[in-house]
């Protein structure tokens, strides 16, 4: 009677967040924090900033609020992480609709090796752990961002394409407390 509950308890039953921020790190418009209950940490951003008109290619990461629907981890570099959100395996032929004259556009597909299209399985290890979010979803409308995820950063937190990049570490603390119903606010 008024113990704490066993440490497996916890982990296997984790209060899901409610909130998660992201914000600009002062005078870096390529850097930020991302802040989720009592964490905070250190994120990467778009080349472009945050930015509240997002296009294709502009290399910004969208400002809004957005809820995760899925992640997506390479199985073979690494076990699935731990997460509330419904998961899927990234295979070789994984990849993503950057397209806008493409019906499929911001979603994703099946590619052959030799067909272009972003792939969900990269070499560099940043895809090894997705969370796609609802960015330009419903509606999905062609030209006004495609493939935004939080993801693995560069070590050094170089600007990603549009993403939030993390460090593995954070990102499985986090994905650990992510649900369907977290709510993930950008703003500058």
């Amino acid at each position: 009677m008024g113990r704490d509950p066993p440490a497996w308890r916890i982990c296997m039953h984790p209060t899901p967040l409610s909130l998660i921020r992201i914000h600009r790190r002062p005078g870096h418009k390529t850097q930020g924090w991302l802040r989720a209950g009592a964490l905070t940490v250190p994120v990467a951003l778009g080349r472009g900033g945050i930015r509240a008109d997002k296009r294709e290619g502009d290399g910004g990461t969208p400002r809004g609020s957005f809820r995760p629907l899925r992640l997506w981890w390479r199985a073979d570099r690494l076990p699935r992480p731990a997460s509330l959100l419904p998961a899927r395996r990234i295979c070789a032929d994984d990849a993503w609709c950057e397209d806008p004259a493409d019906r499929r556009y911001n979603r994703h597909l099946r590619r052959s090796a030799n067909e272009p299209g972003d792939r969900l399985q990269r070499p560099d290890g940043l895809y090894d752990m997705i969370v796609e979010i609802d960015h330009n979803t419903r509606p999905r409308i062609a030209g006004r961002g495609s493939a935004v995820f939080i993801h693995v950063t560069h070590p050094a937190f170089a600007a990603t394409a549009g993403c939030v990049g993390l460090r593995p570490r954070d990102l499985r603390i986090l994905l650990a407390k992510l649900s369907p119903k977290t709510r993930i606010q950008i703003h500058c």
